[in-house]
């Protein structure tokens, strides 16, 4: 991008999000490592764009309420430059009210030079009647409350109404709407966790141990961690405490052989190595060959020796030829990321009720293809980072009818430890609004002798 005003950088990356349906990480990665915006200017691009898709919807009830056109007959452009300024002027306290329209007004002069009049009078008219704005009925349209007070598509308010009824569905779905915890997972192979501590509050980066992961550490400051030293060195990796939780779930132990189905980009894989203390085998798997090189290079980066790379379609089949193969499988199922959502909130705008449903079958067909890699007395353990029980209980439930040589194990009688985080059918249920990691699901299941 060839500009350094850090609005002008949001729209671009928010436009191509919107016609291109690319990812926020890797467009702003892009821009913060090549782009010509610098200084605090990269903290206002970084927020102004994940700001706008976290709360997309409530904006645009926003502009619904005091736009003189039908939010759906406003041209993309301009819906992108009205939904800037109002993230500025109703989230963003450091920016003066004037600041927000004015610098509105002279990029849509540039960008749609037509509708500046028009940008100007909705900001202008937002901010003088914003006190009186109209929401949903709380009582009567819990959805639809949801939906405009917290930015979430109400087809997806009613699948977490459903499960958590109208006061935790509410306080999930602030949660969701908000900045992720930052987590990184130490690298066991060459530090501790104390060590890993000490070392990043000597690079400026607070940090303190998580709660349940006894590998996890929540950093307390914004800081671009992939610039510290110790990263380079391999001491951590980025991961959020529920998917580090996922790898210790499957207890992998040193000379386990085990296979990480759909693998990449190896956050799990990697893990399930440095709990063998880099001895064994892990077979990381994926579709996609370009994909399986970022699992290369992690391995590389933390000095991971054991983890074997395969292009492999686990939707159709496995090879026969490792049927029966390995002690521990992990399966991280492709899913709709519902658990996710505050993470990669550009996905919650793509999303449809039919697409879980196909996801479903999928992950279905998955589950079914791997149980062959399992030895007998081996553990497979299927996971998500969905909400949806469609996605999760209903997969499980139906493998089980199905591989009457599988049980499920009560997560909580083998690490009670993590009760707090489970269902009480023991699957591994983390919530974000009561756990302060990502919504994630696992099913620990065995296959009998």
């Amino acid at each position: 991008m060839a500009t350094g005003n850090p609005r002008h950088a949001a729209f671009l990356i928010l436009n191509r999000i919107a016609r291109e349906r690319s990812y926020a990480d890797i467009l702003l990665n892009q821009e913060l490592t090549h782009g010509a915006v610098k200084g605090q200017d990269r903290g206002l691009l970084t927020e102004l764009v994940y700001g706008v898709l976290r709360r997309q919807g409530t904006l645009d009830h926003y502009i619904s309420s005091f736009s003189t056109v039908r939010i759906d007959r406003i041209e993309r452009s301009v819906l992108i430059l009205l939904r800037i300024g109002l993230y500025q002027l109703l989230f963003l306290d450091r920016v003066p009210v004037s600041a927000a329209v004015n610098e509105t007004v002279n990029l849509a002069k540039i960008l749609a030079p037509k509708a500046a009049g028009f940008v100007n009078a909705v900001l202008r008219e937002t901010d003088r009647k914003r006190d009186s704005i109209t929401w949903p009925d709380r009582q009567s349209d819990p959805s639809g409350w949801i939906a405009a007070r917290h930015s979430v598509p109400a087809w997806i308010a009613r699948i977490w109404l459903d499960q958590l009824g109208p006061e935790e569905a509410d306080l999930l779905a602030t949660v969701m709407s908000e900045a992720p915890p930052l987590t990184v997972r130490t690298n066991s192979l060459k530090c501790t966790r104390d060590q890993l501590i000490e070392r990043l509050n000597s690079e400026q980066t607070p940090s303190v141990p998580c709660q349940f992961s006894p590998l996890g550490i929540q950093i307390l400051a914004r800081t671009p961690l992939t610039m510290l030293d110790s990263y380079r060195e391999g001491l951590f990796t980025i991961q959020d405490e529920a998917s580090q939780l996922a790898a210790l779930i499957l207890s992998p132990a040193p000379g386990d052989r085990v296979l990480d189905i759909c693998a990449a980009p190896g956050g799990k894989a990697t893990c399930i190595a440095e709990l063998m203390n880099d001895s064994g085998e892990v077979v990381a798997c994926d579709i996609s060959p370009r994909r399986l090189e970022q699992v290369k290079l992690l391995s590389d980066r933390l000095g991971i020796t054991i983890v074997k790379t395969a292009v492999m379609d686990a939707e159709n089949s496995l090879p026969a030829a490792i049927t029966d193969s390995f002690q521990k499988v992990l399966v991280d199922a492709p899913c709709s990321g519902l658990g996710v959502l505050r993470r990669n909130p550009e996905g919650k705008w793509w999303k449809s009720p039919d697409d879980i449903d196909m996801l479903s079958e999928r992950q279905r067909r998955i589950l079914n293809n791997s149980a062959s890699a399992v030895v007998p007395g081996g553990v497979l353990v299927y996971a998500t980072c969905s909400t949806s029980p469609l996605e999760n209980e209903s997969v499980v439930d139906d493998f089980l009818s199905l591989h009457n040589n599988f049980v499920l194990e009560d997560v909580r009688i083998l690490f009670p430890q993590y009760a707090d985080l489970c269902s009480n059918n023991g699957h591994f249920r983390p919530w974000p609004h009561r756990h302060g990691m990502d919504g994630f699901f696992a099913a620990r299941l065995r296959r009998q002798e």
